[in-house]
């Protein structure tokens, strides 16, 4: 079975050709973070209007960079929740015209739990039950997934996700949109800080708070007398330390809870190199299986989108020309 996957719901433009949902064929993304850098965050006409001008040419080159045809596609599949309401319309739109005109099936998947899925897919063999940690820039989530359409929600962020208070604690530190890559890249440049920061804790709960620790940063800051570099990473190395350290906890804490041995990693915050250490490291003393998407697989990507989707229609799920975006998870 070919599988053409479309992910437009935030600034990434993605297409990507999936054979049986397992091997991945080609997977083109076209970003326009660019465009959003001078206004320190994510304008949501300006992403729109970048989907509509490259969704063609980066579906185009997908399907020549798989040697496919569109005639050769057996299913389209496309994030139609959440992101921005904008964005998510013109794949959604894009992908029921492509069904419409081709007379195949068309299914609307969830991004995030797209994410969950993404670490299997390098090796192409996904293994269940586990338990999969999603961070990004609009989302924190701890999932328990049973199979493709077993996927309860059982952790979340209650204010900020962790990409956004990386992104807020750059704009404190006057570092320049979007942060995180720098926030690592300073925190790691040195070994320890005279700083500490810490985030909200909940009983009995997998939740996970960011807001109170961003705010924290704020005010250390203007307390601050030489605002300069070494300032800036001492803060990030605080801070970045403590929010990857309590992304961490919540998810072992998890597999403990329901003595599960798998952990998955995914979303753009999975990029982080301490993330990517520390989890490794506790996965080992805790005898649990780390499985972290590829740096190319965290952020958004249409391959994660056609090969959840490819499962799902295997299970009889379908969508008609109803399908429509929806912005909220």
């Amino acid at each position: 079975m070919i599988v053409l996957g479309i992910e437009t719901s935030c600034d990434e433009t993605a297409a990507a050709v999936l054979k049986n949902g397992k091997e991945v064929l080609s997977s083109c993304v076209s970003s326009s973070i660019h465009m959003h850098r001078k206004f320190g965050g994510i304008v949501p006409e300006i992403a729109s209007r970048f989907h509509l001008e490259y969704i063609t040419p980066v579906t185009k080159k997908a399907l020549k960079k798989a040697g496919i045809a569109l005639s050769d596609i057996d299913l389209i599949c496309v994030t139609h929740t959440p992101g921005l309401m904008g964005s998510l319309l013109v794949g959604v739109s894009f992908a029921k015209a492509l069904s419409f005109g081709l007379n195949k099936p068309v299914l609307g998947i969830n991004h995030v739990k797209a994410h969950l899925f993404a670490p299997f897919l390098e090796k192409g063999r996904f293994k269940f039950p586990f338990i999969g940690l999603v961070a990004s820039g609009g989302h924190s989530n701890i999932a328990l997934v049973r199979d493709f359409d077993k996927i309860k929600m059982i952790g979340k962020t209650r204010d900020d996700a962790a990409g956004e208070a990386y992104d807020k604690v750059a704009k404190i530190l006057g570092i320049p949109y979007p942060g995180g890559q720098v926030i690592d890249n300073l925190a790691q440049s040195i070994s320890e800080s005279p700083y500490r920061f810490k985030c909200a804790q909940f009983k009995d709960s997998f939740d996970f708070s960011f807001s109170g620790i961003k705010t924290n940063v704020l005010y250390t800051w203007q307390k601050v007398k030489k605002k300069n570099n070494q300032a800036r990473a001492q803060i990030a190395y605080a801070f970045q330390r403590e929010v990857i350290e309590s992304l961490i906890k919540q998810s072992i804490a998890a597999c403990k809870k329901f003595k599960i041995k798998t952990l998955s990693a995914g979303g753009g915050v999975a990029c982080n190199s301490y993330l990517r250490k520390r989890l490794k490291e506790e996965g080992k003393k805790e005898k649990i299986k780390v499985m972290i998407a590829a740096p190319h697989l965290c952020l958004d990507n249409a391959a994660m989108i056609a090969a959840l989707g490819a499962h799902l229609y295997k299970k009889g799920k379908r969508s008609d020309y109803n399908l429509t975006a929806t912005s909220t998870l």
